[in-house]
């Protein structure tokens, strides 16, 4: 990320008032209780993959994209708020008995929606290579007990995300985006799905509680979330895919749904 993004976006976080973590937890803590229809955007998944993941998986999803189509067979992918774990379950199949896929979330609610249908999947597909680890996505350099990263070096083929990275505070999107990097492998690639945004969202809308939970107020600005991919050595990086028309349009501002694709 450029020196100017991020001191732009670490003076907006500190005059933001509101905690951002509990308004995520909170909001995606009862999502997986009960499902909730305005998080995110609706998207079409190919219905053959969502044959063997339970309903109450797939109903407790929220995304804003389909970041699995760039899942390759045989590769190691990296799941950033995997939820209920749709998208892992996914990708689960993609890979193959070769291949595996690690689904990282911070809410314990949506964990235990992903663990408890991880040995079904794994029986109805007939092999099991996803494991679900409780972790924030910025701190996948986090040590353990015997000193190693949460996630190690160069372990990964794939890092995906579907309407999360928004989510983390501005002042930790640095570090986000370098251990993005630092996870993959050479030739490593990302496909991440995510809201941004026409122009800078003001404090004001930031402040709010409800529409940062609800993947709105954290929005990238559309042409800087290019360039944190691109200054951190990202190559190629650009939207493989993004909607004509707003999702939401709040105070004139324009929010829509991308998906950014790019490689080391």
């Amino acid at each position: 990320m450029s020196e100017s993004c991020c001191d732009s976006s670490k003076n907006d976080s500190e005059s933001i008032d509101i905690d951002q973590t509990l308004a995520v937890e909170a909001r995606y803590g009862a999502a997986a209780n009960q499902q909730e229809a305005c998080l995110c955007t609706p998207v079409a998944f190919d219905q053959a993959l969502l044959k063997v993941i339970p309903s109450d998986v797939v109903e407790k999803d929220y995304g804003c994209g389909d970041p699995t189509r760039w899942v390759h067979e045989k590769d190691h992918v990296l799941d950033l708020g995997s939820g209920s774990g749709k998208n892992a379950f996914i990708c689960a199949q993609i890979v193959g008995k070769l291949g595996s896929v690690i689904g990282i979330d911070r809410n314990l609610k949506m964990l235990g929606i992903a663990r408890e249908a991880a040995p079904l999947v794994a029986k109805r597909i007939g092999f099991s290579n996803v494991t679900f680890i409780k972790g924030a996505i910025e701190s996948l350099d986090e040590p353990q007990i015997d000193t190693s990263p949460l996630i190690a070096n160069q372990s990964i083929d794939v890092v995906l995300s579907n309407c999360v990275l928004n989510l983390v505070n501005p002042s930790k999107r640095q570090a986000l985006i370098a251990n993005i990097k630092r996870v993959l492998r050479p030739n490593g690639r990302v496909a991440i799905s995510d809201i941004v945004s026409n122009r800078p969202v003001p404090i004001s809308l930031q402040q709010d509680p409800d529409l940062w939970s609800g993947c709105i107020s954290g929005a990238w600005q559309e042409d800087e979330f290019l360039l944190a991919f691109e200054s951190i050595g990202f190559k190629e990086v650009n939207y493989a895919e993004r909607a004509e028309a707003p999702w939401k349009v709040i105070d004139n501002i324009e929010f829509r749904s991308v998906t950014l694709v790019g490689h080391l």
